[in-house]
């Protein structure tokens, strides 16, 4: 896509010299290898996208049986017990998978309860799933130590639902959060202002502190989502050509999304967008909310798996959609209609009365919506 586009692409690592110019220290070829040589580039406008990295615990040993999530794409073998630390996305979407290959899993949070983007209900169903891949489930619970030897892993752990003595592992995957690299590219000599996190605070433009530098993407916040960084990265472009071309539509663009949607890629898939149910309560807003069972869904139980549910959550006062959850198979690709829909300021009578193909998952959508209008007649009427 750059080439079609005649972008000059230069491989390396990147540093800011001043606010109009970049040191970059050459890579060779396709690789990540320095060569040992280095290009200056001039820039009028420059768009940081620097991304983020896996954070690390400092006492884990260095050892090829521990990896990040880039490592636990590189698959040598299948272990036969893994330990997953971090009950995040990222680590259950890795559990999923190494847990289909044959390996038994443990899986220690320290917080509360896995997976903390969406609301509870739909965690719930995706745990009823899920709990013959694990073997431990620790939340409230933290990794303390580890020590490599030649039978595994031994990972010692303190907490609420720690076992007593160490365990060893095949292969640990530390999935405990990612980190900006705000503080890896020299920004400070461009005048860019960096946080204590490493994150670069922008404007709704996406500019940074120095107005001719923008920045997008995990280095700029949360959520770290590709999809949110490629919408932040299109309002950076059109800005800056919008300034370069004295284009006032473009220079007027902003990154003003009302909902950003979350996906987890396990089995079952589990996506949500806007508000959650317990967000909305936080912020004092009074909603009601309607779900639909799978069970109640012909191509669920069609397709053998009617464990799912969709979910909307509306505000009480003007019925418009503000967030929605679904549980279930393609459950990242229904989430789009909810996105829509909110985005679009639609209530429950707008997706309610808009007609949905049949036997669809997509469908019960429709019907949560149905549900929330009190006409919907898959469920049993609502007694009176």
């Amino acid at each position: 896509m750059a080439k079609g586009r005649k972008v000059e692409v230069v491989r390396g690592v990147g540093r800011f010299l001043d606010p109009h110019h970049l040191e970059v220290s050459l890579c060779s070829g396709t690789g990540l290898e320095l060569t040992g040589e280095k290009q200056v580039i001039r820039f009028k406008q420059c768009v940081i996208a620097a991304g983020s990295q896996p954070v690390t615990l400092p006492f884990m040993p260095d050892d090829p049986r521990i990896v990040d999530s880039t490592g636990a794409l590189e698959l040598k073998t299948v272990p036969k017990r893994m330990l997953v630390v971090g009950g995040g996305i990222i680590g259950l979407e890795m559990a999923t998978v190494y847990s289909a290959l044959g390996a038994r899993i443990d899986v220690v949070e320290r917080l509360d309860g896995l997976m903390q983007g969406p609301d509870r209900d739909l965690v719930k169903v995706w745990e009823q799933y899920n709990h013959p891949r694990f073997d431990r489930v620790m939340v409230n619970t933290r990794t303390v130590s580890a020590e490599a030897s030649e039978q595994g892993i031994r990972v010692t752990f303190d907490g609420e639902q720690a076992p007593a003595e160490p365990q060893c592992y095949d292969l640990v995957l530390v999935a405990v959060g990612r980190k900006p690299n705000g503080d890896r590219i020299g920004a400070d000599k461009a005048g860019v202002h960096v946080d204590e996190r490493g994150f670069i605070r922008v404007d709704k433009q996406m500019r940074s502190t120095v107005p001719h530098i923008f920045a997008i993407g995990d280095i700029v916040g949360q959520p770290m989502l590709a999809h949110k960084a490629v919408h932040e990265g299109h309002v950076a472009a059109e800005v800056a050509a919008g300034e370069a071309l004295n284009n006032p539509e473009l220079a007027c663009s902003h990154f003003d999304a009302l909902q950003i949607p979350g996906v987890a890629y396990t089995n079952p898939e589990v996506a949500w967008a806007g508000l959650t149910q317990l967000e909305a309560k936080a912020q004092g807003i009074k909603v009601e909310v309607a779900v639909f069972p799978w069970a109640a869904s012909g191509r669920a139980i069609a397709n053998g798996r009617d464990e799912g549910l969709t979910k909307l959550v509306f505000d009480a006062d003007t019925r418009r959609v503000i967030g929605g959850g679904i549980v279930g198979t393609g459950a990242g690709d229904l989430i789009s209609e909810v996105c829509l829909a909110i985005e679009m300021g639609a209530d429950a009578l707008d997706i309610g009365k808009t007609l949905h193909p049949h036997p669809t998952l997509g469908e019960t959508v429709g019907m949560a919506a149905e549900v929330a209008l009190g006409s919907c007649t898959d469920l049993p009427a609502r007694r009176r």
